[in-house]
């Protein structure tokens, strides 16, 4: 909501005040600032009732195609797995297991991503202002144990065969099924990248790349068939290490992203495209304190910029309703923006605390 900040001394209709715009949609405004000076100040005090509702319609957009994406995963992942599982039972081999737990994990990181995207569609409230967004990078942390739980389990079951190696029956079906799981981790991981990338869920992105990587380690089972049929039963037990290998790399990159967003990382070419897209509005004359993070699917920005110290409190209100209108359109996932401008003369001190 566009907020008036009300003056305090006499001096104060002369200097631009600090204006924070956390509209909710991803485009720019349809609201002039010409006319008389009467309907530019009704504009400067009334909100913009429409914001929340284009918000809350995003949320729920995006949210069902999310879950959509999630259930059809989901439902790919676990019968490609309940297929391996029937040939592991019948050939006993430990590269297709560990193959075959990993995608059992996979699935079922669909269920804290679909709680987290449920959550997520829940309006802001007096106790969670900043809405639900925060449950995604929750859900994220689930989505790393079960990734290290599943390391686990496949790393035990390797090494407990490469102790007692048992030889593989019917080689060739687990290499079938090696095949399946390719393609069963390929096609979901296409369709959870695409939808991820739709949205802007960088935790859908994730699993489809995490899916992706099962992909090729479920060809790796097809190297252990080999191995077997070849006469050397250890190749068996050696690649569901080389699997554990792999998912362990997963669980590494899956981590940092994780934790980058808890700790509200962004990519240093958006906070980049911030500051160039603010400056460039005409009446900016610099651009300070740019702050991006996350929140679900969507971006959040604060930035303070300086203008001319001459400027009355609508007119500097204006230019920062510019900044917002050319944020939204610049800056993808952008859905919110906080400007607050200040005089460019003693900008420096205008946040210093006083009687000091």
């Amino acid at each position: 909501m566009t907020r008036q900040h009300t003056p305090h001394g006499p001096d104060e209709h002369d200097h631009p005040h600090g204006h924070g715009h956390g509209h909710g949609h991803g485009h720019g405004h349809g609201h002039g600032h010409g006319g008389s000076i009467a309907s530019r100040l009704r504009h400067l005090v009334t909100p913009h009732s429409h914001d929340s509702a284009d918000r809350v319609d995003t949320a729920l957009e995006t949210s069902t195609k999310g879950l959509r994406a999630l259930a059809w995963s989901f439902a790919g992942l676990m019968l490609t797995a309940v297929i391996q599982l029937g040939i592991v039972l019948i050939t006993g081999s430990v590269a297709l297991l560990s193959d075959t737990i990993h995608n059992f994990a996979d699935a079922l990181t669909s269920i804290p991503l679909a709680i987290a995207f449920v959550l997520g569609r829940r309006a802001a409230s007096r106790r969670y202002t900043y809405g639900f967004g925060r449950a995604e990078d929750l859900a994220g942390i689930v989505v790393v144990a079960l990734i290290a739980a599943s390391a686990a389990l496949a790393g035990y079951e390797s090494v407990s065969r490469l102790f007692d190696p048992q030889p593989m029956t019917h080689a060739w079906v687990a290499m079938i099924a090696g095949l399946a799981g390719f393609a069963g981790n390929e096609l979901v991981a296409r369709y959870r990248i695409r939808i991820g990338r739709e949205i802007g869920s960088a935790a859908l992105v994730a699993d489809g790349l995490h899916a992706r990587t099962d992909g090729f380690t479920s060809l790796a089972v097809v190297i252990g068939a080999l191995g077997s049929m070849a006469g050397f039963p250890l190749a068996d037990p050696i690649i569901g290490l080389l699997i554990t290998v792999a998912i362990l790399a997963v669980l590494r990159g899956a981590a940092r992203e994780v934790l980058g967003r808890l700790m509200d990382a962004v990519e240093p070419d958006v906070t980049e495209r911030v500051e160039h897209t603010a400056a460039a509005v005409s009446g900016v004359e610099a651009v300070r304190q740019v702050r991006v993070r996350w929140l679900g699917h969507s971006l959040r920005a604060e930035l303070d910029v300086a203008v001319d110290g001459t400027l009355d409190v609508t007119s500097a209100h204006a230019i920062s309703h510019e900044v917002e209108r050319a944020l939204m359109a610049a800056v993808p996932r952008l859905t919110a923006a906080t400007v607050h401008t200040e005089p460019l003369a003693g900008a420096a001190d205008a946040h210093r605390p006083s009687g000091g």
